[in-house]
């Protein structure tokens, strides 16, 4: 889902805190009011059913639920719904208090925060949530030992000595967790360090991310290795607690009310059921059947059928679809021309419009449109443009060269896709779309549950894999740094000491302008080695039935919150 690195001081991040109030702007359509200002049906609106219980479809089964390992958007969404940081995003993508009593105290130099906590939250067994527990969760997230997919990626360069913790792991040497930059001063007031400067408006958007939940280390270890394993292996301090779940292979969960948490007043939803469903039209036949109250995101079969209908909400998400090419798992994938003609062997705008037919747009870049702009207002996209664009001559020209380059006349490549039925008409697509422009090449698909994709990822088991890629926070290099050399995030063996330099210079540099322009070219850099081949910019669509209100999406971290909802009658 979302491993990336942001590295920013603090001229920048002045810059970005108005990033994130513009990114709060956005209509809230749940709560939308007729222009007036009066809400002729706001008494009707707020009587509430007798039954505050929502059904909800997953299109994946959950990979993990231990915060200090999940590196997936699946995850994080769960794990937002039963866990709670110092901040949380509310319904209008801003970061408010959560456990933290207000905002951070912060240093001159912007490079020491110092939050009190609230002092009556409590961990649904009973135990009381205090500053020991961050320093514990965000131990175990850094601690090599953990394994963690997602700890260096959210700490490394931002929190004081994680870099350091996670390149003696590495290297097989001693390392000390207590020089980590978190502190519990007392029970209730903690001391964060950062590397570099940050604006409270950005720190608080940090500490809101999955990866820095607090953990109850009794608990935790009392589980003897098997905690978040299943439910009753789960804690929770959040709206919500786990009540069934038997783990990664688990096709249904249930979460209740936690009515130990700090805000349980203004939880309506006293239980959600969730089951896993990969088949759209399925998924659109339970919900007219008034089986469920809420679809997974829609098919493009699905999509044309509810265009006009109030039901469906929409939007276009700063997430970007494409093909990683593997350099290790296949020879013919180190040469640049066989990955260029591969790149540009496909009709993007078909894929958009025919086969995914949902509101996606056609992606010719690394970093998305609409996503982020610079102080003087200008979206990130007019740097560059298009790039790697759909071009079947110039892909053949490409591919004969490729092929004469290795000593090949045909080539047979892994496909590694999803088990979804929209995965897999687009991986079908895909195939026909490259053997077809390409002579003499074969595309074997593979098609894998979400969990065992995630897994063949670490693991490079794979030629071509089709992967997506969602921001952490309003920042272009939340997509830049994926492909730094060794980068955990990598995960296909590209490598160009140019595009790395121009990656650590933007994290070094105090001039947000420069800055700017070198994630430009590292991004053109990163094109021209057609390390990766776009493929889409996703739009979402779901279905959600009339009588369920207060729904809340995100851009940025997890997808989803819960705990705004309420039943109708």
């Amino acid at each position: 889902m979302k491993k990336s690195k942001f590295s920013l001081i603090l001229s920048l991040l002045l810059v970005l805190s108005l990033f994130l109030a513009a990114c709060s702007g956005k209509d809230d359509k749940a709560g939308t009011k007729p222009a007036d200002g009066k809400d002729n049906d706001k008494e009707k609106e707020e009587q509430l059913a007798d039954t505050q219980e929502v059904r909800i479809l997953e299109s994946a089964e959950i990979p993990g639920m231990d915060s200090a390992k999940v590196s997936d958007t699946v995850s994080f969404t769960m794990i937002n719904a039963t866990q709670e940081g110092l901040y949380r995003q509310n319904q209008k993508n801003e970061f408010e208090p959560a456990i933290a009593e207000g905002d951070p105290e912060m240093s001159s130099d912007g490079k020491e925060y110092t939050i009190k906590l609230k002092q009556d939250i409590k961990w649904d067994n009973g135990d009381p949530v205090t500053a020991h527990d961050f320093v514990y969760g965000w131990q175990r997230a850094i601690d090599p030992k953990t394994k963690s997919d997602y700890g260096y990626y959210m700490m490394d360069h931002k929190i004081l000595g994680a870099a350091e913790i996670t390149q003696a792991g590495a290297d097989n040497k001693q390392y000390d967790l207590n020089t980590l930059g978190v502190k519990a001063e007392d029970d209730y007031t903690l001391k964060v360090q950062t590397e570099k400067p940050m604006t409270v408006e950005f720190f608080k958007g940090l500490m809101a991310f999955g990866t820095y939940m607090p953990q109850n280390e009794k608990f935790v270890t009392a589980q003897n290795g098997k905690y978040a394993a299943k439910a009753e292996n789960l804690l929770s301090n959040g709206p919500f607690k786990m009540t069934k779940w038997e783990g990664p292979t688990s096709s249904e969960w249930v979460m209740e009310k936690n009515e130990s948490y700090r805000d349980a007043a203004n939880v309506n939803i006293t239980k959600l059921t969730f089951n896993v469903s990969k088949e759209p039209q399925a998924s659109v036949n339970a919900l007219e059947a008034g089986e469920v109250d809420i679809t997974p995101k829609l098919g493009s079969d699905v999509v044309p059928q509810y265009e006009k209908d109030p039901r469906m909400l929409r939007w276009l998400e700063p997430t970007i679809f494409w093909l990683k090419m593997n350099q290790k798992g296949n020879d013919a994938l180190k040469n640049v021309n066989i990955r260029k003609a591969i790149a540009q062997a496909f009709n993007k705008e078909d894929l958009a419009s025919a086969v995914l037919n949902n509101g996606s747009k056609p992606a010719n870049f690394a970093v998305p449109a609409d996503f982020v702009k610079d102080s003087k207002g200008e979206d990130f996209r007019k740097g560059n443009g298009d790039m790697l664009t759909y071009n079947p001559e110039e892909a053949k020209k490409a591919w004969e060269q490729g092929l004469k380059e290795i000593g090949k006349k045909e080539v047979t490549i892994r496909y590694l896709g999803g088990d979804t039925e929209t995965s897999k008409k687009t991986d079908q697509y895909m195939k026909n779309q490259l053997e077809k422009n390409l002579p003499g090449l074969k595309i074997k698909l593979e098609s894998v549950p979400f969990k065992i994709r995630l897994d063949r990822d670490v693991k490079q088991d794979y030629d071509l894999q089709a992967a997506g890629w969602g921001p952490d926070y309003l920042d272009p290099i939340s997509f830049s740094d994926l492909w730094v050399t060794d980068g955990g995030n990598n995960k296909m063996s590209y490598s160009n000491p140019e595009y790395d330099k121009l990656i650590q210079d933007a994290q070094n540099t105090s001039d947000a302008d420069a800055r700017w322009e070198m994630l430009q070219k590292a991004e053109k850099i990163v094109m021209d080695d057609a390390a990766i081949a776009p493929m889409y910019q996703r739009a979402s669509n779901l279905l959600i039935q009339p009588k369920v209100k207060g729904f809340a999406y995100h851009l940025v971290g997890p997808e989803y919150s819960y705990q705004y909802m309420k039943v109708l009658k």
